[in-house]
């Protein structure tokens, strides 16, 4: 059987999130991989979508509510509940023999926001086989430092970059962030990845999600995981890494759930 690039719809909440679905050739069943884009959207990740269905994984991208065209507004407890609603839809049964899922192999990678979702999703979810957390965005870290400069810097970050998405505001952002406090703290999760299959990058050149802040912490929190991870000198985006992105994270899931030989 051909590979093919469906677009797919997925309900959340009455609203529909677009994705595009990457099948390899093959008769499959073929293991999965959901990539959560971050906070807006600027990378979403194609790349690595590409590449993955190349070495034998269904790779999908999907948009959350309310951000780029998607109905809807934009929360960061939104995104949550449209990555958890999407990952029960993935392993639906009519769904995956129609697009040649196995939905018993799926995986989850996540950027910047996308790889705090990535670990949020994981940790409430023991049937995800391995994790991916790419400059992983840590709110708890961010919301346990703040000092009103902080806040205040930090409002108008998230009001800059807000032109893809719909309703919502920095200082509404920012105070969801405060109300949800250590409940989003990813070192909190670490137990719950006991014996489970992690990768962590971090990016040492990257004044969005610096290294010391948001990666190196989490290496050892993670310690009794089954763990691998990478620091790399680069930016948010990893903008001179994607080919080693690419091959890492293929090789990573290779060992922890399998797909096609190459």
């Amino acid at each position: 059987m051909r590979a093919a690039t469906p677009a797919v719809t997925f309900d959340s909440d009455g609203v529909q999130l677009l994705g595009v679905l990457h099948v390899p050739e093959g008769a499959g069943p073929h293991p999965v991989a959901v990539l959560f884009h971050g906070f807006p959207g600027n990378e979403r990740n194609f790349d690595l979508a590409q590449s993955l269905r190349q070495a034998g994984y269904a790779s999908l991208v999907f948009h959350y509510r309310g951000s780029w065209g998607v109905g809807g507004d934009w929360s960061w407890a939104n995104g949550l509940d449209d990555a958890a609603r999407v990952l029960r839809a993935v392993r639906d049964e009519e769904f995956a023999a129609a697009h040649r899922l196995d939905p018993g192999r799926v995986a989850v990678v996540g950027h910047s926001f996308g790889g705090f979702v990535a670990l949020m999703s994981a940790a409430d979810d023991p049937g995800i086989a391995a994790t991916v957390s790419v400059s992983g965005f840590d709110f708890g870290t961010v919301t346990r430092g703040l000092d009103p400069a902080g806040r205040r810097a930090t409002v108008e970050a998230f009001d800059g970059e807000l032109l893809p998405l719909r309703g919502t505001s920095g200082e509404a952002l920012v105070a969801e962030m405060e109300a949800a406090g250590e409940r989003w703290s990813l070192a909190v999760l670490a137990p719950r990845f006991a014996g489970r299959n992690v990768l962590l990058i971090g990016t040492g050149l990257d004044p969005v999600t610096p290294a010391e802040v948001h990666h190196r912490p989490l290496v050892g929190a993670y310690a009794s995981a089954r763990l691998e991870h990478r620091e790399w000198p680069t930016d948010h985006a990893l903008s001179d890494h994607r080919a080693e992105l690419a091959g890492t994270v293929r090789d990573f899931l290779d060992r922890a759930i399998g797909g096609a030989p190459r």
